[in-house]
């Protein structure tokens, strides 16, 4: 991101602000569209069964194919987040979004794997505005005190696209035509959701500086590298590619086939543990902004949370004694996942104003790299466990708890910015 997105001022100075009234349907439309990001995110651990059913897909080529959309949603943030600033958050979302449109309908008339990779990838780029849209909206359109509990209230909203894919897809899935169908109907809210950010987000103007100052989308994507060069950079970057991931992992891929597999729940059932989970996430964002201790001790919050799920995640591994007591873990760690709303107040508190637009989209960009990384990382332990005998799903469950807690440890021993203020 360049530097004219970063300071929330310079998008609307000289520019009639519209009413907050107006704002707030703008980023509610916006969410519409973060909302199906988080359902087709989330619908692999719903359709895991029927693709492996009918394509015959191994654990780790089913893990490649739900790892597909956080690969090639965090490699296009790097163009979506230039062409933000260039131009402009309705334009680049109406341009990128019916590429999830076309890979949908691709993904429900797929007729082979390699095909519904195809659609995954379509999917993938074209939702990777979606959250990095509302982020910005907010911090060009909303005082800067107020950002960690909108972002939350955001995520939390959005997180309205997971209850889809928990007991209605599973509905979908198990009673009506299958899979596809489940494809077929987010494809259709999709378009929906284009219709309505074509009419009626409308952002105000920024002022645009003469030609010769404008940055070059060359220009724009060495400020990325730019942000490697800063040491405080990677711890941030290397738990933003942990916390959110493991919780996603969970939710998105494992959550049915563990439910499944380990206590013989039907398909409808684990889907009722994921509405369960998704109800909890809508509201966990915007307690953890609510509680958000400061600038000062931010930081050591983030680290404790992060381990704490570690820990959490260690427990689900060897926690067999009744599905009842999975259950209510797997909720604990819905509500715990709030913290990562702290991770995007902590990076805007991290750099120079100069520097915040493109920090948040390199930070975006990471938590899905770190997605597509582990849900394929998982499925290869997955795989590896059954060749040897052992619990795939322990196997995977550690393996989410290892790296969380080497991610945690290097959160806490990496710099921290020098712009924040010493905890007391």
């Amino acid at each position: 991101m360049s530097g004219r997105s970063a300071a929330p001022s310079s998008a609307t100075a000289g520019t009639s602000r519209p009413p907050t009234r107006a704002l707030w349907a703008m980023l509610l439309t916006l969410l519409s569209g973060f909302a199906l990001s988080q359902a087709f995110r989330t619908t692999t651990g719903m359709v895991a069964q029927g693709l492996m059913a009918d394509f015959g897909l191994s654990p780790g080529a089913l893990g490649a194919f739900a790892g597909l959309f956080g690969l090639s949603f965090g490699v296009a943030q790097l163009l979506m987040g230039v062409g933000l600033d260039l131009y402009g958050l309705r334009r680049t979302v109406l341009t990128a979004f019916p590429l999830a449109v076309a890979g949908s309908a691709l993904s429900a008339a797929a007729p082979s794997y390699p095909w519904l990779m195809v659609g995954q990838l379509l999917i993938g780029v074209g939702c990777s505005p979606a959250f990095l849209a509302c982020t910005l909206f907010i911090a060009r359109q909303f005082p800067a005190e107020r950002f960690a509990y909108l972002s939350g209230v955001a995520m939390g909203v959005g997180g309205l696209g997971l209850l889809f894919t928990g007991t209605p897809l599973a509905w979908l899935v198990q009673h009506g035509g299958g899979w596809r169908t489940g494809y077929a109907v987010l494809a259709v809210l999709s378009a929906l959701s284009w219709l309505l950010i074509w009419l009626r987000v409308h952002e105000p103007a920024p002022l645009v500086p003469p030609p010769a100052l404008r940055e070059t989308w060359g220009q724009a994507l060495l400020g990325f590298g730019q942000l490697l060069t800063v040491p405080h950079s990677w711890g941030i970057l290397l738990l933003g590619m942990s916390g959110y991931a493991a919780f996603l992992s969970l939710r998105g891929l494992w959550l049915a086939p563990l439910l499944m597999d380990r206590y013989h729940l039907s398909l409808v059932d684990s889907g009722n543990v994921a509405l369960g989970l998704s109800l909890i996430a809508l509201f966990a964002p915007g307690l953890a902004g609510r509680l958000d201790p400061g600038v000062a001790r931010r930081r050591r919050w983030i680290g404790n949370a992060s381990l704490l799920m570690a820990g959490l995640f260690a427990l689900l591994a060897f926690l067999r004694v009744h599905p009842a007591a999975s259950v209510v873990l797997i909720l604990l760690m819905g509500l715990l996942s709030g913290y990562g709303v702290l991770q995007y107040a902590d990076v805007r508190a991290s750099y120079p104003s100069a520097l915040t637009g493109r920090a948040l989209s390199a930070y975006t960009m990471a938590m899905f790299l770190g997605v597509a990384l582990m849900q394929w990382f998982t499925g290869i332990v997955a795989t590896g466990a059954q060749r040897w005998g052992w619990d795939a799903h322990t196997a995977v469950m550690l393996s989410i708890a290892a790296w969380l807690a080497l991610a945690s440890a290097a959160f806490r021993v990496l710099p921290a910015s020098p712009l924040l203020p010493r905890p007391k």
